[in-house]
């Protein structure tokens, strides 16, 4: 007689890193209480948290509106819930970005891959991909005032390719962490 033994997983912190044990990623899809799910399957290290740090780059901000996840450039996020596209242009220090809204959330996804999967006005199912992360460098962002050591553009504030993932509700930041 064999037994199956599901295990749900909780993340855990380590030195500032978000970290799931090995498994299979949609089982932890269900597990999560609010509701949402981790933006970047497989990639769970946040490089930096939500709140107060030392401006990585020329034009970040001492406050961080919230987290940063490396990954590889091109790998693919998702929908965090359920929702609609409300934004999808260059922003400033976030680089090119996403915004999904619904009831009083706002999600943004920063520093994406300019080659849009979705559009504004677009409903969207969590866990449905949405884009891609994108790349440090960028090209042809008229008035683009963010540059790297070398004087290439950059997708916004960044020193390489990462996902920012902020949250807001009726407005105001709130750390992702709180979540997930």
């Amino acid at each position: 007689m064999t037994f199956f033994i599901i295990l749900f997983f909780i993340p855990i912190f380590h030195s500032g890193n978000l970290s799931y044990p090995d498994s299979n990623f949609s089982e932890i899809l269900d597990f999560n209480p609010h509701g949402f799910v981790w933006p970047i399957p497989g990639y769970t290290k946040i490089s930096s948290p939500f709140g107060n740090r030392n401006s990585p780059t020329v034009g970040a901000s001492s406050f961080h509106y919230g987290i940063d996840i490396p990954a590889p450039q091109s790998s693919k996020f998702i929908a965090i819930h359920d929702g609609e596209i409300t934004f999808r242009d260059f922003l400033g220090a976030g680089g090119y970005t996403l915004t999904l809204s619904f009831d009083n959330y706002k999600i943004t996804y920063c520093h994406c891959d300019p080659n849009w999967i979705v559009k504004v006005g677009d409903k969207i199912q969590q866990g449905q991909v949405i884009g891609q992360v994108g790349p440090k460098n960028v090209y042809g962002v008229k008035g683009n005032p963010y540059f790297d050591i070398e004087g290439k553009p950059t997708n916004g504030a960044t020193t390489g390719p990462h996902l920012h993932l902020g949250i807001r509700i009726d407005e105001k930041y709130k750390n992702p962490i709180d979540f997930f």
